[in-house]
């Protein structure tokens, strides 16, 4: 089910869906259509206020909802039907939206986080493709995704004799494009309960309060309201460091109707994810650095994606460019791909529960086998390396499964530093922020050898002439990077030894390394453009066209314009002062040029 908000659904957007489910489900959709092939009353007015909502702000924080029910013959259904933006090849199969948390009667959200394409590629069809957890341009770069969507899933399981099954089953499912994991986990556990007691009134009036929450801007300290409740929460920037909140705990009379306060809208119980396998948290963050395939196989789906999630968070601030899937199941449109013993598994982290991936996945490289990740304060026996060939029968035994030798000496000293904390029965929240900032540094201590590089490959200022188009960005050569190792190499910033060399030439091959160059690049040479149109700023131009033909002077005014709609359109970083520089030169120069060329330069762009 899904509400685009309070507002319901016509019968052609119901076909819309109905086709999706056909797709995912291999038969064809029942005939609602006319010959013409027009959805019926695709934009009728349902009685429930359509056009009386702007679902602006609904759209910043969510998609849809869905409510997906089971049935014993027709197993998963969408039982109220995803918002019209939702076309048969973005809408998302029900088969994914519910999944089973294990003992009956124990509700909650399970799993956090489930990652679909809106639009599947046509060789995949309707399938879903699930898990993921995006950096972007705030929030730790962690804003809207535009290639996925995502699932927060709270599911209910209740006996009931009176059904053939014997348990009533049903999800309640938040669609957004944002990663915002904790902030949406939060949100499922206030309104959930109160939904399957009251039904789609109660679901409405929810959409109805979310519509009306501020947008999501970076930085930003919110109040949000929703059913009676007022939630607190700073959405982040990607100025912020990992682990750490600005939000201030009931300090101001102002704060006293905040009935929850979110120190963290993305983040994850990193020490309790990682418990199992801490004294190989070093050897797991080089596997996800490289962009190594890994495969965690977990008892259940809300295990799979936290384990999978906080292995991602473990690079943080580098940005994981690889793809994965907290949740991956046999019904994911990759599992041929995945699964075939013909070619080399991709770089994706997939996190699993199914028994039959112990089999079908032997082949992969890298196997993470933990248990039941325990509740805070109790602390699970450490699993072991174990060789790949040992990885064969249904119960194998929890494990880090991999022929792979760390490039680094193990860090004795965080070892430590964790077990005493496991001695002494530190709160798991310390205990991650202790790991989160060994992460954090050791991270650091990696990239910014790389970082200063890549800087020494930015042309000088004093190169950028106005008159000129501005000078390219030097190429990178990697032997000539690791001969700056030996000066400004990770020895620098951090105590471990080991084959730094050898772990760098591995990286500049990795996923990982091509997208973050890609990024470091494009910054680069928005940078050098917004220097460029500093320097034609300060130029006197009206003296330059005194010295040129009109012809010349139509083509820069004409060049000018293209120049402010570029800023403006890759949000290049230029300081505003001097946008209205530049408008103030183009005005002039147009002002200085005779009456007919004025009214066509006037008409053409914006000044």
């Amino acid at each position: 089910m899904a509400l685009r908000g309070p507002a319901g659904l016509g019968p052609g957007s119901r076909r819309r869906l109905d086709e999706a489910v056909a797709a995912a489900e291999g038969r064809e959709a029942p005939a609602l259509v006319a010959a013409g092939g027009a959805p019926e009353d695709d934009e009728e007015d349902d009685g429930r206020g359509r056009g009386l909502l702007r679902w602006d702000g609904f759209s910043a924080w969510l998609h849809c909802v869905c409510v997906v029910g089971f049935d014993l013959e027709l197993g998963q259904a969408v039982e109220v039907r995803p918002g019209p933006a939702l076309s048969p090849s973005s809408a998302p199969a029900p088969g994914w939206l519910q999944q089973s948390p294990g003992p009956a009667g124990g509700p909650g959200p399970h799993p956090p986080c489930i990652r679909a394409w809106p639009v599947s590629p046509p060789a995949l069809g309707g399938a879903a493709v699930l898990g993921h957890f995006p950096w972007e341009d705030h929030g730790l770069r962690l804003g809207k995704d535009p290639a996925y969507f995502y699932g927060y899933v709270y599911f209910r399981q209740v006996r009931d004799k009176t059904l053939k099954r014997g348990y009533f089953q049903k999800s309640l499912v938040l669609i957004s494009r944002l990663p915002y994991i904790h902030f949406f986990h939060t949100v499922l556990k206030q309104i959930a309960p109160e939904y399957f007691e009251k039904s789609e009134p109660y679901l409405e009036a929810a959409c109805n309060d979310v519509d009306r929450w501020p947008a999501p801007v970076p930085g930003k300290t919110l109040h949000l309201p929703i059913m009676g409740v007022v939630m607190k929460v700073r959405i982040p920037t990607c100025h912020d460091k990992p682990g750490t909140t600005q939000i201030v705990q009931f300090t101001q009379q102002a704060d006293t109707n905040i009935s929850v306060i979110l120190p963290t809208v993305h983040e994850v119980d990193l020490f309790r994810c990682f418990c199992p396998v801490f004294l190989h948290s070093q050897m797991l963050w080089e596997l996800v650095l490289l962009g190594e395939p890994l495969v965690v196989m977990a008892p259940s789906p809300s295990e799979s994606s936290e384990t999978v999630l906080a292995l991602v968070n473990c690079i943080s601030p580098l940005k994981y460019f690889s793809d994965f899937r907290p949740y991956f199941t046999i019904h994911d449109s990759e599992f041929k791909e995945y699964t075939t013993r013909t070619q080399a598994p991709p770089s994706v982290i997939l996190g699993v529960t199914n028994p039959f991936f112990a089999k079908t996945l032997q082949h992969w490289p890298h196997i993470i086998r933990i248990g039941d990740l325990k509740p805070t304060g109790e602390i699970p026996k450490q699993v072991k390396v174990k060789k790949l060939k040992n990885l064969k029968t249904l119960d194998s035994k929890p494990g880090v499964y991999t022929s792979y030798k760390p490039y680094l000496n193990r860090d004795e000293e965080i070892i430590k530093q964790l077990q005493k904390g496991i001695q002494q029965k530190r709160p798991s929240e310390a205990q991650s922020v202790i790991l989160r900032r060994y992460f954090l540094e050791l991270t650091q201590s990696f990239i910014i050898p790389l970082e200063r590089y890549v800087a020494s490959l930015m042309p000088l200022q004093k190169s950028i002439s106005p008159w000129k188009s501005p000078p390219q960005i030097r190429q990178f050569l990697p032997e000539e990077f690791m001969k700056t190792l030996e000066k400004t190499g990770p020895q620098l910033t951090s105590r471990l030894k080991g084959d730094w060399i050898g772990l760098y030439r591995h990286f500049l091959k990795s996923p990982n390394f091509d997208g973050w160059f890609k990024t470091r690049r494009k910054e680069m040479t928005q940078k050098l453009e917004a220097l460029h149109l500093e320097a034609l700023c300060e130029e006197d131009l009206l003296l330059w066209i005194q010295k040129h033909t009109e012809v010349e002077t139509v083509d820069l005014v004409l060049k000018l314009k293209n120049k402010l709609l570029q800023a403006d359109r890759e949000h290049l970083p230029v300081k505003p002062d001097t946008m209205e520089k530049l408008r103030t030169h183009i005005d002039a120069i147009i002002l200085a040029l005779p009456e007919d060329l004025q009214g066509i330069l006037l008409k053409t762009g914006m000044t």
